[in-house]
């Protein structure tokens, strides 16, 4: 990158060269003059109006990688970053249902936490790691330039027609998402570029009637927060104070829980309810965001909002027909657990479970109804719904690996369903985070052979990449009991067309999600096992080779197929926020990043954890 100081440095020694050749001193002042304007040009440069459109071509730039750094940029890549507010102030707006503060951050310096992260202090940042972290950012750098050239201030960009869409209410959220990312890349330029667009979206210019609670709050508000603890530019903060003064309006119904959408209109009249069939996971995985927002500003009105879901949760574990876990669908309205037969740590109830241990960390173990609920709810999952797949000998002997299935209560049982899912490999992660957390060191194993499940389970498949959904053939008794290999039983429930120990891959889609590689690179940073580094790069390719188009990369049809796959034209703003970020992460320093100081909300921002 030519940097102003580079610049600077270059024209002065010209400059030197020059002077010898002058006589005159007359031509001396001059050319001294002319050299302090151009000086002064190129300091003052960076920080002239904020660009909103990108330019046809953008220099892009990066201190050395071979060294941990602080993720700063000079002062000459700097830009001020503007503020503009929305047209709609949504504080304005009465609440209907009004109550009183009952809940305020907890108060008292952080208590001491277990290391999260493995001891790294003879890391060497080594040729092949830091080549594979280049790779990883040339693809990023490949799809924000597609994103920027083809679906500027979108949603989201469709890799192979090369158009912009509207998914998530038209306010940029590829954009929003990936400033961290920007941000951890050391991409300076184009970080103020999108932050200077993010500090002016005006969340009151969409065509939609409603916002998802859910994905509004872990992308925009989690995106800003991330990027506002990164960078300390206080216009993100601002803008991340609007958009959770609107998301604050979804919990003003009678009850205080906040439906699946926050209808702009019905908020206005006062008349939202909350929802009596709603996935568990949408109010119950806001509590990062709203909670990070409070200790940033200072306003308790968000953490108090999301403690009364925390205490819901609190007094009905115990209600569900599988006590110890909450069911996919919960009837908030009326706040009860018992109606729903279904439980699972994947699609409906996922982050639930994520920002248990997760929000202990970030309130820095002041609270520990979190650790408690943890400890109950994985006493349950490992009771009903890890496995193991049955593998032949020797197939077993190289791979010791765990997979999370479904539960289902029936009036005089439990049924367990050997379903896995792309999304339920988080929780390689989880396991290991709330191990660490807890001191629990199995949990940090079972995190690990679930991580590695994941990771053969890519390499199972022709692509090299995981589906969707796929069902398994699984081991008899307990997961960790001895499991021999029947070949009848193989015959009789597995597929012929996949590998050994796969019954069917019931979704074959792959569609650039990145749960696998988080639980990889979290159990890495956990362990220091760099097997796992050599795992991730033999998944980075694979998924390279498979969703890679002329524009960037898709989402694929069938990750069974041989020879070329069919592209969706999909390319969701996690694949930049979540995928790519934690493949670069897993091939840094560990200091970039460190566990023990972030914690990482489902889409994958990471936030300051507080220090003791």
């Amino acid at each position: 990158m030519n940097s102003s100081a580079d610049n600077s440095f270059s024209f002065f020694s010209r400059l030197r060269l020059f002077r010898r050749k002058m006589a005159s001193s007359r031509h001396l002042r001059l050319v001294a003059g002319v050299a302090c304007v151009l000086l002064v040009f190129f300091l003052v440069r960076p920080f002239d109006s904020p660009e909103i459109l990108p330019t046809a071509s953008r220099p892009h730039g990066s201190p050395p990688l071979a060294e941990p750094v602080l993720l700063q940029p000079s002062p000459s890549s700097r830009r001020k970053v503007t503020f503009k507010p929305s047209s709609f102030d949504w504080t304005k707006v009465e609440q209907h249902f009004p109550v009183e503060l009952k809940h305020k951050l907890p108060t008292g310096a952080p208590k001491p936490q277990k290391p999260v992260q493995h001891d790294f202090s003879h890391y060497v940042h080594d040729p092949v790691t830091r080549n594979r972290q280049k790779a990883v950012r040339a693809v990023f750098e490949r799809s924000w330039n597609s994103y920027k050239e083809h679906a500027w201030l979108r949603d989201e960009l469709a890799p192979v027609s090369g158009v912009g869409k509207t998914t998530f209410g038209g306010w940029g959220a590829t954009l929003v998402d990936a400033l961290d990312t920007l941000w951890i890349m050391e991409l300076w330029e184009d970080f103020y570029l999108a932050a200077n667009a993010a500090a002016q979206l005006d969340w009151q210019n969409t065509t939609e009637t409603a916002a998802n609670m859910f994905e509004t709050t872990i992308r925009h508000l989690g995106g800003l927060l991330s990027a506002y603890d990164l960078s300390g530019e206080q216009a993100l903060l601002d803008k991340a104070t609007e958009l959770g003064n609107m998301l604050y309006m979804g919990f003003d119904t009678p009850n205080r829980m906040p439906g699946f959408w926050l209808n702009f209109e019905d908020a206005k009249r006062g008349v939202q309810v909350a929802g009596t069939n709603d996935p568990s996971a949408s109010p119950c995985s806001l509590s990062l965001e709203f909670t990070r927002l409070t200790q940033l500003t200072g306003d308790q009105r968000y953490f108090d909002a999301i403690t009364r879901i925390t205490e819901f949760l609190e007094r009905t574990q115990n209600e569900s027909k599988i006590p110890g876990m909450w069911p996919k669908l919960i009837n908030f309205r009326e706040e009860r657990v018992d109606g729903e037969s279904g439980f699972t740590l994947g699609a409906l109830a996922d982050s639930l479970y994520e920002y248990l241990p997760k929000m202990h960390a970030l309130l820095g173990g002041l609270s520990p109804q979190y650790e408690k609920m943890h400890r109950a709810a994985m006493d349950v999952v490992t009771k009903y719904m890890l496995f193991r797949p049955m593998l032949p000998a020797e197939e077993a002997s190289k791979h010791d690996i765990l997979f999370v299935g479904d539960a289902f209560a029936k009036p005089d049982r439990i049924d367990r369903v050997a379903e896995g899912q792309h999304l339920t490999c988080f929780t390689g992660g989880m396991f290991g985070l709330g191990g660490k957390l807890f001191d629990i060191n199995e949990h940090v194993e079972i995190g690990e052979r679930l991580a590695r499940g994941c990771g053969w389970a890519y390499d199972a498949f022709p692509t090299g990449v995981m589906p969707e959904i796929f069902n398994m053939v699984p081991c008899g008794g307990s997961w960790d009991a001895p499991c021999p290999w029947n070949e009848e039983r193989w015959k009789a429930e597995g597929s012929k067309n996949l590998k050994k120990g796969f019954a069917s891959a019931r979704d074959t889609r792959y569609i650039l999600r990145p749960e696998a590689i988080e639980s990889i690179f979290l159990l890495y940073r956990m362990t220091g096992k760099e097997d796992l580094r050599d795992l991730a790069w033999q998944m980075f390719e694979s998924i390279v080779n498979a969703t890679e188009t002329e524009l960037a990369y898709s989402a694929i049809s069938d990750v069974t197929v041989k020879g070329p796959t069919t592209k969706t034209d999909s390319m969701e703003s996690f694949w930049l926020a979540e995928t790519l970020k934690y493949f670069y992460l897993i091939f840094s320093p560990p200091s970039i990043i460190s566990l023990d100081e972030y914690v990482f909300n489902t889409e994958a921002h990471p936030f300051l954890r507080p220090k003791p």
